[in-house]
């Protein structure tokens, strides 16, 4: 088995069950639908491609978008995709253990409130404006660090041995 098929084996393991089809690679009947659906992750894939570089964008959630929207699209993009080693490691994670790796959680945390404490800077005569890019910091931290990670063991985790 070429490193290709096992990525793809990983990511999609139902597949080669006879009768049985993975949900995440099954191709939408409508060709019209498998068009816009290409073209949105095409479009998520492109600004999760700009959000490495800017950071007040979040790339995660737009890769795992392309990656649902290639899945219903086009096995060839969804494959490549996988296979990527930026973006692979990230989807395959994601739909084998619904976590995210806790270095990208950090990562992702960090430039982001970096990015939204100068935005707050640069909007110092809005206080409103300010509160409100607060309120939408604090949420989306809030929900990012609530997604499990398993490569990092909770305080739960240390004291639910002991207990």
């Amino acid at each position: 088995m070429s490193e290709q098929e096992e990525i793809w084996e990983i990511a999609c393991p139902r597949r080669g069950i006879p009768g049985v089809q993975s949900q995440e690679s099954e191709l939408h009947p409508s060709l019209l639908v498998r068009v816009v659906l290409w073209t949105l992750g095409s479009i998520a894939l492109l600004l999760g491609i700009i959000g490495i570089f800017l950071p007040g964008l979040p790339t995660t959630p737009f890769v795992l978008i392309a990656a649902a929207c290639y899945a219903r699209a086009s096995e060839p993009f969804y494959r490549w995709l996988i296979a990527n080693p930026t973006f692979g490691p990230l989807i395959i994670e994601w739909r084998r253990h619904h976590s995210i790796p806790y270095r990208v959680k950090v990562i992702a945390i960090t430039a982001m409130s970096l990015t939204i404490c100068a935005s707050m800077w640069t909007f110092s005569g809005m206080p409103w404006l300010q509160a409100l890019l607060a309120f939408i910091g604090i949420s989306t931290a809030v929900v990012l660090w609530r997604i499990p990670s398993r490569d990092h063991e909770t305080a739960q985790d240390r004291g639910g041995a002991q207990g």
